[in-house]
């Protein structure tokens, strides 16, 4: 009878021991929380984008986390990389609330139940890292500018490496697991998601392009033949820097492949700096291309230099960038060239652009043949086929969005175009274009 009262009074004494326990670890301690408020001086430096900026106490030198703006009362709150004393601009490397800006006296909070949390003046809720009472204990911002949230072991219950806006810095993955992407910003001035993205798919890092008027994403570049083909799909491709040797006379930029059926899948080396290539950031710009940028201020020419750009005059061709000729555009020997309209070739300007069809009534428009051109499009996707150039048109005429369709006559197949943009000239005379235009 007593063993029995004793256990039972001990037990509710056990049970809110264990209760105590459990909330003391998830709990974040008061002294380690924070509240930032968006308001007082602007920066006196140069910064990406030529915005004013406010900076935190959140630092790990080069990175910094900083609420900046390109256009009054619209801010990002944003982790930039850089140092004073290299007198170069400030890069920013990673974005919260791209697309949804707060304004003046928005708070960033860090609270005892874990969550960090962009909130405006208006109480809004801007943005947030969903981890309310999720055992998390502290924040950090680590050196190479992954920015933590951890629980009582050290394991990230959250972590900005898997957020991604359109860079990657070294260590930083795309995976297939929990997707991940870059996504371009539309423009220097105008901070929203732009028209490219960089995904991870089974077999490749693939670049698409898409518009309002695109029914899907348009394949304009993927890194074929430089992954296996034996060892699965992909399920994370890191970008890495390691020393080329063990002096370190240089540095090699890379991506790491990690397959289903193996860790060890090699690297792949896209750039070889003569210098240590550590803090390099992968950029997909607001034009598509796709380039490194590596930070090393001991040196006297300045402390950033782009070490790796794919579409180039000695990389692949610029005109597999959909808007290297802006909304229309013949490309030729590493330049636009020329406005393909209907009376014939005229010279290119950046006003180039198509007559638009404000009809879908076949009766209301007809084509325009062009002969030798590609479409960025007809390089890397297979387009239908094999078909007649009949059934080609007759595929875009009834397809109101359409803007023209290419045709290579000497395999029967078909690309209907939805964006016209960056044409190639080329020598392949069977490689046609046609063009709808106003009038019968």
């Amino acid at each position: 009878m007593s063993s029995k009262v004793s256990f039972s009074v001990l037990l509710p004494s056990f049970l809110l021991l264990l209760s105590f326990s459990f909330n003391a670890e998830a709990d974040v301690p008061v002294s380690d929380t924070f509240t930032f408020v968006n308001e007082g001086e602007f920066g006196p430096y140069i910064v990406e984008y030529d915005g004013n900026y406010r900076v935190l106490s959140i630092a790990n030198s080069p990175f910094q986390l900083c609420f900046y703006n390109t256009t009054p009362n619209a801010f990002t709150l944003a982790l930039r990389m850089g140092t004073l004393r290299s007198e170069s601009l400030f890069r920013w490397v990673w974005e919260a609330n791209r697309g949804n800006p707060v304004g003046e006296n928005a708070t960033l909070k860090f609270k005892t139940d874990g969550n960090l949390v962009l909130v405006d003046a208006d109480g809004r809720v801007a943005w947030q890292t969903n981890t309310a009472n999720k055992g998390v204990v502290g924040f950090k911002l680590l050196p190479n500018g992954n920015m933590v949230l951890y629980d009582a072991k050290g394991n990230f219950i959250w972590q900005s490496f898997d957020y991604p806006t359109d860079t990657l810095l070294v260590g930083q993955a795309l995976r297939a697991k929990s997707p991940t992407k870059l996504v371009s910003r539309l423009s220097d001035q105008v901070n929203l998601d732009g028209p490219y993205s960089l995904v991870l798919e089974p077999n490749t890092l693939a670049l698409y392009y898409k518009t309002s008027n695109t029914p899907r994403p348009i394949l304009y570049y993927p890194y074929s033949g430089v992954f296996s083909s034996t060892l699965g799909n992909l399920e994370s491709v890191t970008f890495s820097s390691a020393p080329e040797d063990e002096e370190a006379n240089a540095y090699e930029l890379q991506f790491v492949p990690k397959y289903v059926k193996s860790d060890n899948g090699g690297t792949i080396i896209v750039a070889r700096p003569k210098y240590n290539s550590t803090l390099s950031m992968l950029r997909l710009g607001s034009d598509g291309n796709l380039r490194i940028y590596t930070f090393y201020d001991k040196v006297s020419w300045g402390a950033w230099e782009v070490t790796y750009t794919l579409f180039s005059r000695v990389g692949e061709s610029e005109c597999q960038l959909p808007e290297r000729c802006g909304n229309f555009g013949l490309f030729e020997d590493n330049q636009c060239v020329a406005c393909p309209l209907p009376n014939g070739l005229v010279g290119w300007s950046k006003d180039c652009t198509a007559e638009k069809v404000s009809s879908c009534r076949a009766s209301d428009f007809h084509y325009y043949k062009l002969e030798g051109v590609d479409h960025f499009m007809s390089t890397y996707t297979k387009g239908d086929g094999p078909i007649s150039v009949g059934e080609c048109e007759n595929k875009c005429t009834k397809d109101c969005k359409c803007l023209g369709y290419f045709y290579h006559s000497s395999e029967s197949r078909c690309w209907t175009a939805y964006e016209l943009k960056t044409l190639t000239r080329v020598a392949n005379q069977t490689h046609l274009g046609y063009i709808k235009t106003p009038g019968h």
